[in-house]
């Protein structure tokens, strides 16, 4: 498999924790979204929609949005199993997962950013302050749900789940906008216990290729 990805980019990113959670090889494609890579012709006959990630499978076939792509390869791969095999379960985590990648995440994404810049003319600070706050406020939202559910190690259970797969690059993208994480106790001890394994560690940013210094 190709995982045609951004280092930096949080659905990328979760992409490649599901990839090593599951052990699963794949040859690694840098996009670089800053440079406008993902917008050239090339790339757009691999990918319509021209976002990353993609992932092309050994047929040539190619798959699109991370969610997708992650309960793809649960499916096709089903061992370690991101979500529970109760129907209870799984809509569980997947509202936890949607919470991030379909509340937060949209709104903060490199495109949102370049435009509050570039064409609303927002100084920096300003769209530091916009950031921060739709980071802060969608994880105080995470941390209410997260404390209606039963004591866990991770976000859902005692294994990592799709939720696990979409906070961790959330944390991460809110640690370079300095976002703060106080009163955030069950979301940030999912974190830290994701933290401690080594599919967590392979994939993050400064684990990858592209990795700028």
């Amino acid at each position: 498999m190709k995982l045609y990805n951004y280092f930096r980019s949080s659905a990328s990113f979760r992409v490649r924790i599901a990839l090593a959670l599951k052990g699963l090889p794949y040859e690694y494609v840098p996009v670089h979204l800053a440079k406008g890579e993902h917008k050239q012709a090339v790339y757009a006959d691999i990918a319509a929609d021209q976002l990353v990630p993609a992932l092309e499978l050994d047929d040539g076939t190619r798959l699109s949005q991370s969610m997708a792509i992650i309960e793809f390869l649960d499916e096709t791969y089903p061992t370690p199993a991101l979500v529970p095999a109760d129907a209870l379960g799984r809509a569980r985590v997947r509202a936890l997962a949607q919470s991030i990648a379909c509340e937060i995440h949209p709104v903060n994404n490199l495109r949102v950013l370049k435009y509050l810049s570039k064409e609303l003319k927002v100084d920096e600070e300003a769209k530091n302050t916009w950031y921060r706050h739709w980071v802060r406020t969608g994880l105080e939202s995470f941390e209410r749900q997260l404390a209606l559910l039963p004591a866990s190690t991770y976000c859902f259970g005692e294994t990592p789940t799709l939720a696990d797969c979409c906070l961790v690059p959330q944390i991460f993208n809110g640690q370079r906008f300095n976002t703060p994480f106080d009163g955030l106790p069950r979301t940030m001890a999912a974190f830290e216990a994701c933290m401690a394994l080594p599919a967590f560690q392979q994939a993050q940013p400064s684990a990858c290729p592209d990795a700028e210094a």
